[in-house]
């Protein structure tokens, strides 16, 4: 009886942090499902605004900034995370305006791919970035059927893989002079980042009660939620099984944007994400040791 106890708690110690990755995943891309609803009220840029706002409100209160005095060394190390934050999520957002958001989460994890392998540079890798570029040349929009993707919008996800690729960079310099409070002060920034250009697309529409209920939905399962179970499972994760399991976002986007915006991929859309997702994990079980700070600044609030 005591056997089987302990091998009950040691199954479900294991399973937890699994299970907390993959809850975060479909999170994350529920709460874009979601945050593509306001687009017609708010569009891109006041959902964007909205979203890191309230997520900076709530995190701010979680990790009590207010206990640590305002200064310049603060400001030095939160200011490009931030910006490089609100940048990626609102060219995100901009991006899933136009394509569909499997497509638009795998253009964007270019970014973090190229990262992680220019850093390395060594021959395998080379497979890895022939495998991603593959992939997204059957992303991108080369022929002129209605089944055709967006080019700006393309664009728009590599745009964000960009800025996530620096908010890697920069995420590793916040955390480490900022500690675990780094998020909220990163979010912080990136929410006054993102606010002019909310107000000036949407207005007095962001303060409409329905369009902050929404939003709030938005901010608790786009961050605060996935947030907290990534830190979770990065305590209990080796750093690569954590990689690999999350490089399957873009196939669960991908999967709840058919099922809950209706966005049908034809096939070769779907073999273009498998490809790019395949060259991430490619990335991730390949990597030298030293790698791992980068590996865990993949995890992101957006």
């Amino acid at each position: 009886m005591v056997v089987r106890r302990l091998a009950a708690r040691s199954s479900s110690s294991d399973f937890a942090p699994l299970a907390a990755v993959a809850t975060a995943m479909v999170s994350i891309c529920w709460g874009a499902s979601v945050a593509k609803t306001l687009f017609p009220l708010i569009g891109p840029a006041g959902t964007t605004a909205l979203r890191l706002s309230l997520a900076a409100v709530i995190l701010c209160c979680v990790f009590r900034v207010w206990r640590l005095p305002f200064d310049r060394t603060i400001l030095r190390a939160a200011l490009p995370y931030g910006v490089a934050l609100g940048c990626m999520n609102m060219l995100f957002y901009f991006a899933i305006q136009r394509i569909p958001l499997g497509i638009a989460l795998a253009t964007e994890f270019t970014g973090p791919l190229a990262v992680a392998t220019f850093a390395s540079r060594r021959r395998v890798d080379l497979a890895w970035i022939a495998l991603a570029a593959a992939g997204l040349c059957l992303l991108l929009p080369l022929d002129i059927s209605r089944d055709a993707v967006d080019p700006v919008g393309v664009l728009l996800a590599l745009g964000a893989g960009v800025f996530w690729g620096a908010y890697i960079l920069m995420g590793k310099r916040a955390g480490e002079a900022l500690g675990a409070a780094a998020p909220a002060y990163g979010m912080t920034i990136a929410a006054l980042v993102a606010l002019p250009f909310g107000v000036a697309q949407a207005g007095a529409t962001l303060l409409q009660p329905h369009v902050l209920a929404v939003a709030l939905v938005v901010a608790i399962f786009s961050s605060a939620i996935p947030y907290s179970l990534e830190m979770f499972a990065l305590r209990r994760l080796p750093t690569k099984s954590f990689g690999v399991l999350t490089s399957g976002e873009p196939a669960v986007g991908a999967l709840a944007g058919a099922l809950l915006l209706g966005e049908m991929l034809p096939f070769a859309k779907w073999i273009g994400i498998a490809a790019i997702v395949g060259a991430t994990i490619g990335t991730t079980l390949t990597a030298r040791p030293d790698g791992d700070d980068d590996a865990k600044a993949v995890g992101r609030e957006g």
